[in-house]
């Protein structure tokens, strides 16, 4: 019989294996619990464009003769309530303004974590957070100056990772201790012509922004529902 005939079986075709699903793709870690910014360079952009605004408003005051020192906040003063809403910008000198630009730009970089629109609220929070604390509670006088801001930065990052349950971060608030922990005394008064109040409020607003973030991220999370 002729194995190669009309009725032979056909030759098998070899089996080739189906190829392997690709891996799945690792789970980003939510915004919440990061500690540097998903998107770095915007991140750069934003602090160094707002620290670099701060220099601008201090050239014009210098500019003015230092008129502008006069619209910080002023409490309890009804007719001047809206200072709130620019006094972080001015300053009272050169040195006052690198005081705070320095850590300005370090802990506001680390503060947008969580992405640009959570910085932004997060800046909102303590920038009104401390405004409005001076402006109830503070000494009279026109208070000026992105202090309030840097003190509630630094306090956000010190708190925030406890509020998110974030090792990572708990480990990055040891590490910004170290390096400013120190200013932490400036929430208590005894520095002639500081605002402390300025601080402590500011330091306070970090506070409310941290619980604020870690308390949105887990509502987020319990709510999601996948069809």
């Amino acid at each position: 019989m002729d194995p190669t005939g009309p009725f032979a079986s056909p030759t098998p075709e070899p089996v080739v294996g189906a190829p392997k699903p690709p891996k799945p793709a690792r789970p980003a870690k939510p915004l919440a619990k990061r500690v540097v910014p998903p998107r770095p360079v915007l991140s750069a952009v934003v602090v160094l464009g707002f620290v670099g605004l701060l220099y601008v408003v201090e050239g014009i005051d210098t500019v003015l003769g230092g008129r502008l020192n006069d619209d910080g906040v002023i409490p309890r003063d009804f007719s001047e309530w809206d200072n709130i809403i620019w006094f972080p910008f001015l300053h009272g000198d050169w040195t006052h303004l690198t005081g705070n630009a320095v850590p300005l730009l370090v802990l506001a970089y680390l503060a947008t974590s969580g992405g640009i629109k959570q910085f932004f609220q997060i800046t909102a929070v303590i920038w009104l957070t401390s405004g409005l604390g001076v402006w109830i509670f503070g000494a009279y006088g026109s208070h000026i100056g992105a202090s309030g801001l840097v003190f509630g930065f630094l306090v956000f990052l010190l708190v925030r990772g406890i509020f998110a349950r974030s090792p990572l971060q708990i480990v990055l608030a040891v590490v910004v201790f170290a390096m400013y922990g120190a200013a932490l005394w400036g929430v208590l008064p005894g520095q002639p012509g500081i605002s402390w109040e300025g601080h402590l409020f500011g330091a306070l607003g970090g506070v409310l922004a941290a619980w604020g973030v870690a308390r949105d991220a887990r509502k987020n999370a319990g709510t999601t529902l996948n069809a």
